[in-house]
């Protein structure tokens, strides 16, 4: 069978190649050309630039294409950091400077405001930035155990493929875990689980790190005595996941001891598997625009809506005379609790509710709030806009990890509510990708 399919993919025609002068960039940071008048969407490519590309999957209306070489280039094209871009699908915009990439995502951001929500902001704040490189204190990383590459991989899943990508590094994680894949890879090439442990999830807090190892067999003795040294001689805090999150659990087979950074003098704990913002050096800038926006007041009351372990909401006590945090999942609602215990807040509390569902959000009240947060998943906060009122709230902050669900909740907040975008400006959470996140203020005027 594998003979057959070695003579069917050596008998197949070479991919095609396009010479194409590339007109702008996609939402996705992609470049857009048209050939025979056909859109073809180019990774690699920037605006301005003549390159070569080869198709890779041709579709009725568009066809999906990869830079092979370039002839022209622009002035904002910069030469990949990493051995494995290109591959690798953690990255996406490595190849364009910070600076196109900053304006590339606030130039979404604004379009998707125009023409979704037919809005424009009063104002456009300067994006809130962060080192480049090492930012990345949470991810998934793939594990695959391949004999043809000499053993097991560990890292992201390649780009728009489904493999493990053959990594050596990453220079977006933190430094600390980039420089441990090597050993990583060797560690788990030793264990008598190597091709039953799909995945390593990552968990930095200020001062240590958790690799939750999932595993869909068994350790052995020798498996178990290997992790064990493995995290004496590094310092990490290995954990294991032989199910559900429910399962994780320390070597020892203890419950999994809690994380913790700080933000705005708070100190807040999380588990390795909770939510949390991946690059602490944005999440310290936006909390403090958000504080800003939301000009507290010791006699203000504020709700903070998608509350996770307490990030905004802690810091928001601390200034305002009342708050509420509601968020979905109860793990999360029970350690902002502890985390607003620890940091001695006795003006807040907490409830867990699922924004999502009409039902939920109905038996909410927020007439009682003079001042809102809200930051919601992907999905945004349709829901909840529609379906609640918002009579005494005058000021708004909306924290956005979708342009897309932003720009179609701020025209219902604008239309229906009667708020103004005072204004909105990107966080650059994910240097190095086309991902946009965006911090926004409304206003009831």
């Amino acid at each position: 069978m594998a003979g057959n399919r070695r003579r069917r993919d050596a008998g197949r025609a070479p991919a095609q190649l396009l010479s194409l002068e590339i007109d702008n960039l996609s939402h996705e940071g992609r470049g857009v050309a048209r050939h025979e008048g056909k859109t073809v969407f180019v990774d690699g490519a920037l605006a301005g630039e003549l390159v070569t590309a080869r198709v890779l999957r041709k579709h009725g209306r568009y066809d999906e294409a990869e830079t092979a070489a370039v002839s022209r280039a622009s002035a904002a094209r910069v030469t990949p950091r990493c051995p494995h871009y290109g591959v690798c699908g953690g990255c996406s915009f490595q190849h364009a400077s910070e600076a196109l990439q900053l304006e590339h995502k606030q130039g979404v951001l604004l379009e998707l405001l125009r023409h979704q929500g037919g809005l424009a902001a009063r104002q456009v704040a300067a994006p809130i930035t962060s080192p480049q490189w090492g930012y990345r204190r949470k991810a998934r990383l793939g594990v695959k155990y391949v004999t043809k590459k000499g053993g097991v991989l560990v890292g992201f899943r390649e780009r728009a493929k489904p493999y493990v990508a053959e990594c050596h590094q990453c220079d977006i994680l933190d430094a600390r875990v980039s420089a441990a894949i090597p050993a990583l890879r060797t560690l788990i090439n030793g264990l008598s689980i190597r091709d039953k442990l799909p995945q390593i999830e990552v968990a930095v807090g200020d001062d240590e790190v958790v690799l939750v190892l999932r595993h869909l067999a068994p350790l052995t003795a020798d498996d178990h005595a290997a992790l064990v040294d493995y995290g004496a001689r590094s310092g990490f805090i290995l954990l294991l996941q032989p199910g559900g999150y429910d399962t994780v659990a320390s070597l020892d087979g203890q419950p999994p001891a809690p994380l913790t950074y700080q933000v705005e003098n708070e100190t807040i704990a999380f588990l390795p598997t909770d939510f949390t913002q991946v690059n602490a050096h944005i999440n310290q800038q936006m909390v403090a625009r958000a504080l800003k926006h939301l000009d507290l007041k010791p006699s203000d009351t504020v709700v903070d809506l998608f509350c996770g372990v307490g990030n905004f909401t802690l810091p928001i006590a601390r200034r305002a005379g009342t708050v509420q945090g509601i968020e979905g999942e109860a793990g999360l609602v029970a350690r902002a609790r502890a985390n607003a215990e620890r940091n001695g807040l006795s003006n807040v509390e907490f409830a867990c509710a699922n924004l999502e569902d009409p039902q939920a959000v109905g038996a909410l009240s927020l007439a009682h709030a003079d001042k809102l947060l809200l930051d919601p998943p992907r999905a945004g906060a349709l829901t909840l806009i529609e379906g609640l009122r918002f009579d005494q709230c005058q000021r708004l902050v909306y924290v956005s990890c979708s342009p897309v669900t932003f720009a179609r909740d701020a025209a219902v907040l604008v239309a229906r509510h009667g708020f103004t975008l005072v204004e909105t400006g990107i966080l650059d959470m994910f240097p190095n990708t086309a991902h946009v996140e965006s911090l926004s203020l409304f206003v009831r005027e």
